[in-house]
């Protein structure tokens, strides 16, 4: 059977498919680039020293700390998009979570550009509804902001977490390759074989509640609260 003969709905059509490619693009204007979720922390302490050791502790981070969590965020903000009082309640657990200043500053800093700059260049009515509940001084959760940007548009959910992860991955991968430092071969072979872990992720995400949220990587959190008082830093987190 034919794939035009046996429509999904996690399929994405070529408008959603550019949305989401522009949305987590490296060139979105979010500032991703200035974060490192820690990791520069664990280089300096010799935590992480090459592409095996890089490739783990991403992994880790996806499938049991901040992308475990994000990946649950974002399919309770995705299916609140028209629940202002539930959206709400996400957004205020998302920013609860961080475990530290710097990573909530990395989350929520990116969260507020994201939703600024998406309003701006692709509004329509729903992701203004959410974007009025969501207003504040500091900004939704990055990955709530992404999730209601892409309900409030008709990309499927599940597409949009994968993409929404691996750009997380990806961004790391980046500050790694800087930091370590490492080649840009390497770089692209750790987010290949990163792929099955970003969609394992999102699997073990799904149908779980809210209250399901919580990680267990200790060590990747004790780094970005260690980050703060490096006496040379590249990045913001």
């Amino acid at each position: 059977m034919t794939l035009r003969e046996a429509p999904r709905s996690d399929l994405v059509d070529p408008a959603a498919l550019h949305r989401l490619l522009a949305w987590l693009s490296p060139s979105f204007p979010v500032g991703a680039f200035s974060y490192s979720h820690g990791l520069e922390w664990a280089i300096e302490d010799g935590t992480v020293r090459d592409a095996p050791g890089l490739e783990a502790w991403i992994a880790d981070i996806l499938l049991h700390g901040a992308g475990r969590s994000d990946a649950i965020l974002f399919a309770h903000a995705a299916g609140a998009i028209d629940d202002p009082d539930r959206l709400a309640e996400v957004a205020e657990l998302a920013a609860a979570l961080a475990p530290g200043a710097e990573r909530r500053l990395e989350s929520l800093a990116q969260g507020r550009a994201f939703m600024i700059a998406v309003t701006a260049a692709w509004p329509n009515a729903p992701l203004a509804r959410a974007a009025e509940r969501l207003a504040g001084d500091e900004g939704p959760a990055y990955p709530v902001a992404v999730a209601v940007a892409a309900a409030a548009h008709g990309v499927p959910r599940r597409p949009a977490a994968e993409a929404y992860l691996h750009a997380f991955a990806a961004n790391i991968v980046s500050a790694g390759l800087r930091a370590v430092p490492l080649g840009q071969t390497d770089g692209q072979k750790i987010i290949a074989r990163l792929s099955p872990v970003v969609t394992r992720a999102v699997d073990r995400a799904e149908g779980q509640p809210l209250e399901a949220v919580g990680g267990a990587v200790f060590r990747a959190d004790i780094a970005s609260m260690k980050h703060e008082t490096q006496y040379t830093r590249l990045f913001r987190s």
